[in-house]
């Protein structure tokens, strides 16, 4: 897995990583599903933050 495939929540309190190896259960997401493949309306398993508090690791 690439850091550039990855990506990290920058909320204050949350920290979570997207990894498109793992997917999200919670949020029905497949595993494989590459984060610009999320849907739009997708937002962080642990503090409801959207799509665009997350930057690449990479």
């Amino acid at each position: 897995m690439k850091p550039e495939e990855m990506y990290q929540c920058q909320t204050s309190n949350c920290g979570y990583i997207y990894n498109p190896e793992k997917g999200d259960r919670k949020g029905k997401i497949s595993k494989g599903t590459q984060f610009e493949a999320l849907p739009d309306d997708w937002k962080c398993p642990i503090c409801g933050a959207g799509k665009k508090v997350f930057k690449s690791l990479g």
